[in-house]
């Protein structure tokens, strides 16, 4: 019988490998890696203050600001709570600010912006250092987020806003002491220790010194020694 040939296999690339190898991705440092870079979890402090009339919006504060954090996967170190009316210096937020200098925080939490800062001047200032130091900061009603590009260029706006309430006020007082000037009023404080002088005198004659002279007449030491020249 005739020999018959065997049919020839034709080689496809399907029969080296039926599995694509996967290639290493190289990180920023040039370095093969497979693995993805781990996120950075940042820590969030949360301010919240009320009036000293209005303690009822403090737990809804902290609420809102404990699941907005929760969402953006920041771990909360620090809830910081302050109460008052109206005070120049509050103590807790100067905490939060020290916490921020010493970079054990990455991020402040408000519920507002007036629950922060005193003025428009204020918030600026403190928003500028902030951002300086490299600490976010954000305000859910306002929906400012510095952590963000975007929420950093809002911040920018807001400075812009400030410096010109500044510069209103002070056209407005040099407009107020123009006017005072034309109506002959005099401007600044009244010479109260120039019309004592004849008391001062007298009661330096009686064996006072300046200083009880001063106390006895409510006015400045340095203005009883200018007076008696």
């Amino acid at each position: 019988m005739p020999k018959t040939k065997a049919p020839e296999t034709r080689k496809t690339n399907a029969s080296k490998s039926n599995v694509a190898k996967s290639k290493p991705v190289k990180s920023n440092l040039g370095v093969a890696s497979s693995k993805p870079s781990p996120v950075i979890q940042l820590n969030a402090a949360l301010y919240a203050r009320v009036s000293t009339n209005d303690q009822q919006t403090l737990p809804m504060q902290l609420k809102q600001m404990g699941e907005y954090a929760k969402k953006r996967g920041w771990k909360i170190s620090h809830k910081i709570e302050e109460i008052g009316s109206g005070a120049k210096i509050r103590p807790q937020r100067e905490a939060i600010l020290k916490l921020a200098r010493q970079r054990k925080i990455d991020v402040i939490i408000v519920w507002r912006l007036d629950r922060w800062g005193r003025s428009v001047s204020d918030l600026i200032g403190t928003l500028r250092e902030l951002t300086d130091i490299g600490v976010g900061f954000v305000s859910l009603t306002e929906a400012l987020d510095l952590t963000t590009p975007a929420g950093r260029a809002m911040a920018g706006m807001l400075a812009v806003f400030a410096e010109f309430e500044r510069d209103i006020l002070r056209e407005r007082v040099k407009a107020g002491i123009a006017h005072a000037r034309e109506q002959g009023k005099a401007h600044g404080r009244p010479p109260t220790a120039s019309r004592k002088q004849e008391q001062i005198k007298k009661l330096k004659e009686k064996g006072l010194n300046n200083s009880q002279i001063a106390r006895k007449l409510k006015i400045g030491r340095t203005s009883v020694i200018r007076l008696l020249k």
